[in-house]
């Protein structure tokens, strides 16, 4: 029973020292690195000082043939958070991992502050209970039509249907302020004020 209580404080006084870490790794190969990273922990024995590893991910959706899609996409592309006791051991297992690059900022790893953890973890909860549309568009926003009869047009973002993937916007045609419904989303892009002029 002892021994059970002091295994626990020295897993927990191991912990203690676990730092947060921004890994680089190949970009596209974020989740073939972190499975490797999981997986081997344990057999490399590195496992009470490799904690965590966090693929910084949000839900975004889009419209796809008429249906509306939710995809998982990456915030960071090519970079992995981990919380880990920095030693020559997880060093070493860390930079033979296929697909890493090395840590951030290269030379001696510096460890994030509580701070930066902080903020970072809450912005990723708050992404993992909301869904972002991929496609930001609002009332008076410029654009630009890049598609259909109306192409090369510039306009002003009126009514946004993000449930069915339009837009309505209003566009000048001969001096005359004229009103375009039911523009999919891909057939606009964003604007800037100077093109509207």
């Amino acid at each position: 029973m002892e021994a059970e209580g002091s295994e626990q404080q020295l897993q927990d006084n191991a912990s203690a020292h676990h730092k947060w870490y921004v890994l680089q790794v190949m970009s596209a190969q974020e989740k073939k690195v972190k499975k490797a990273l999981e997986e081997n922990r344990e057999t490399m024995g590195v496992a009470d000082f490799l904690s965590e590893i966090l693929l910084p991910t949000e839900n975004v959706a889009e419209m796809k043939k008429g249906e509306q899609k939710v995809t998982e996409k990456r915030l960071w592309p090519g970079y992995l958070l981990v919380k880990m006791d920095l030693n020559d051991r997880t060093w070493n297992y860390i930079k033979e991992t296929n697909g890493v690059i090395g840590f951030l900022g290269g030379g001696a790893p510096t460890p994030l502050s509580d701070a930066e953890v902080e903020e970072i973890l809450m912005e990723l909860r708050s992404k993992k209970e909301q869904v972002t549309q991929k496609h930001k568009f609002a009332p008076g926003d410029p654009i630009r039509i890049v598609d259909g009869v109306f192409a090369n047009f510039q306009g002003t973002v009126i009514d946004v249907f993000h449930d069915k993937g339009r837009i309505s916007v209003m566009v000048s045609i001969f001096g005359r302020e004229t009103r375009v419904d039911d523009l999919e989303f891909w057939q606009v892009e964003e604007g800037s004020e100077e093109d509207e002029s």
